[in-house]
């Protein structure tokens, strides 16, 4: 039995895979035990990402690309799939939406700001 950790929509799980005797894996999840993801080390030019730090949750670019708007402010309340964030990938507008009910604690990013993927945009409590 092989044990990984898996991360989906940026929540981690810990999963097992046995072989079974025709070669074919069999995958059971641990719904009970999620794991904790691994912080991405902070880019050196990247002061703002260090500001990220002031909420429990991290809401990340998941691609490279511009900022085009801010919808929340600090402190504002949000509840899960709101509008946090408009990031511009590939002449596409992509809506980068709260996690999980929450408030936010910082905005790391500006209008007009270029990011990288895995750049920390908004903070959560």
């Amino acid at each position: 039995m092989k044990y990984y950790n898996i991360t989906v929509n940026g929540v981690a799980y810990s999963v097992s895979v046995e072989e079974t005797a025709a070669g074919a894996a069999s995958v059971a999840a641990a719904p009970a035990a999620p794991v904790a993801p691994k912080a991405a080390p902070a880019p050196a030019a990247a002061p703002k990402a260090a500001a990220g730090a002031a909420g429990a949750v991290a809401v990340k670019a998941p691609m490279p690309g511009n900022i085009l708007d801010v919808k929340v402010a600090a402190g504002a309340s949000v509840k899960a799939g709101d509008v946090l964030v408009i990031l511009e990938a590939m002449k596409m507008e992509n809506e980068i939406v709260a996690p999980q009910d929450g408030t936010v604690a910082s905005i790391n990013v500006n209008k007009g700001d270029t990011v990288n993927s895995g750049d920390v945009l908004v903070s959560m409590n």
